[in-house]
């Protein structure tokens, strides 16, 4: 073999061997890359998931907190809430009249509990008694009313002037007061209410619901 050959050979082998390096590091760079993409997309798909399960939960959480606003608290008795007045006549009775002064809605539970003059035991109520309730409760709105009923229509029930009345309000169980009392002093407040013997109705909505079930509506 001439030396001249030999070189063309040597050339041609040094050209083989990088033309296969070349495709090597070529190879090698195309699955470096495409390890990184499926990487890139995992983690984005990950990312999304995460981002949706947090969106989720938080919405959950929204709609809880919205169904904790949504409950509705027990109304409470004070001496500017409630008024008292009498109404004479054939109808003849007495008027309770609460007003919810709050800017949210409140419960009120089967009858306002009186005690008139400091009496040990509140007046009767003439739906169910204390002990056996019939599970009225209502909802009384931001700054609406909500009304009870004394009969006053004969002697007996009528009977004399009260001077005070102390006012609790019951709660969802037949044992329960949600609070008060609430003392309403006729005198200071120059109202001539009398009450004998007699029975309160259960809280309404209307005047003229309680007036009904006090047997004295028109």
């Amino acid at each position: 073999m001439t030396a001249r050959r030999s070189r063309h050979r040597s050339a041609a082998y040094a050209t083989l061997a990088l033309g296969l390096a070349g495709s090597l590091a070529l190879t090698g760079c195309n699955s470096h890359s495409s390890k990184k993409s499926k990487k890139s997309s995992s983690s984005s798909s990950s990312s999304s998931k995460s981002k949706k399960r947090k969106i989720i939960g938080g919405g959950a959480a929204a709609a809880g907190a919205g169904a904790a606003s949504r409950r509705v608290p027990d109304c409470y008795p004070s001496t500017y809430k409630l008024t008292f007045s009498q109404q004479t006549g054939p109808k003849s009775h007495v008027a309770v009249k609460f007003k919810n002064s709050t800017s949210r809605d409140c419960k009120l539970y089967n009858a306002p509990l009186l005690r008139f003059n400091n009496a040990k035991d509140p007046l009767p109520l003439s739906q169910g008694t204390p002990g056996h309730l019939d599970g009225t409760r209502i909802t009384v709105p931001a700054h609406g009313y909500a009304y009870a009923v004394i009969p006053t229509n004969t002697a007996a029930t009528k009977g004399t002037e009260q001077k005070s009345v102390a006012v609790d309000f019951m709660g969802i169980s037949a044992s329960s007061v949600t609070h008060g009392p609430a003392t309403v002093n006729f005198a200071e407040k120059r109202l001539h209410i009398s009450v004998g013997k007699s029975k309160v109705t259960n809280w309404s909505s209307s005047i003229h619901g309680a007036q009904l079930a006090g047997g004295v509506g028109k």
